[in-house]
């Protein structure tokens, strides 16, 4: 029996979870994890993620770590847990955890993809993993002002910290791409606020639609208030593309 120090790659629908993080009475992509990982190696094993999603949210590159005995080989282990997972959430890959590694600590960045159909009549086909949207969109108007949240800047206006008081975050791109029906929005960072994507897509789309000019849009960013940014995109839509570490880390 060894002990192994292990980082894996988490992919999850998150409609029927109540987010990512562990709760006593609630279904959870944690508690699904560890309820395998127990039923795989005989005894609860503490996973650790690299961001807390919230209910509804999903995932293509989730990244949690975790330590565990098993006799076997990793490919056994990572065949065993993917066989006693649910249908909603496997892990696409699994690796050898260097020294030190914590998938939260260690991340450089995190990347997230917000889809919005647009288009007159809702889809059913897509209503789990995009915010349908009816009105006519401005594609052009909405990258313009996603243009002025890449760098530095106090983000409060959209968001709170998951703890402490610092709601400053370094956006790393920000990006509007269409292929209609449908519009995805990409934004990379070092770290987020909590609700801070659905609430930035939020506002964008008032951009796209008209309601509010770039101008209104600048100024919303800078107040630096949280009840000028509360036009909240709904859950379904936004999915934790992946997680950068250091090159090396993840190997």
């Amino acid at each position: 029996m060894r002990l192994y120090s292990l980082w894996a790659k988490v992919e999850y629908d998150g409609t029927d979870f109540y987010g990512f993080q562990i709760q006593a009475s609630e279904r959870t992509v944690q508690g699904e994890i560890e309820r395998a990982l127990e039923a795989v190696a005989g005894k609860r094993i503490k996973v650790t993620g690299a961001g807390r999603t919230d209910r509804g949210v999903h995932a293509r590159g989730q990244v949690v770590g975790f330590e565990v005995e098993w006799r076997h080989s990793l490919e056994d282990l990572h065949r065993a847990l993917n066989a006693v997972l649910s249908a909603d959430v496997a892990i696409s890959e699994m690796g050898l955890a260097p020294e030190g590694f914590h998938p939260r600590f260690s991340a450089l960045s995190r990347t997230y993809r917000y889809t919005l159909l647009n288009q007159r009549v809702r889809s059913p086909l897509a209503r789990r993993k995009a915010w349908h949207v009816a009105q006519v969109l401005e594609p052009a108007a909405m990258e313009e002002a996603s243009c002025l949240l890449v760098g530095q800047h106090d983000f409060a206006t959209f968001g709170q910290p998951p703890q402490g008081e610092n709601t400053v975050r370094t956006v790393l791109r920000a990006k509007w791409q269409e292929q209609q029906p449908f519009l995805t929005f990409d934004i990379e960072a070092n770290a987020f606020l909590y609700r801070m994507v659905r609430s930035i897509v939020g506002m964008l789309v008032q951009v796209g639609c008209g309601q509010i000019s770039l101008d209104e849009f600048a100024a919303i960013v800078k107040a630096r208030e949280r009840s000028q940014g509360k036009s909240l995109a709904p859950a379904h839509g936004l999915c934790l593309m992946r997680v950068d570490y250091p090159e090396g880390v993840l190997l």
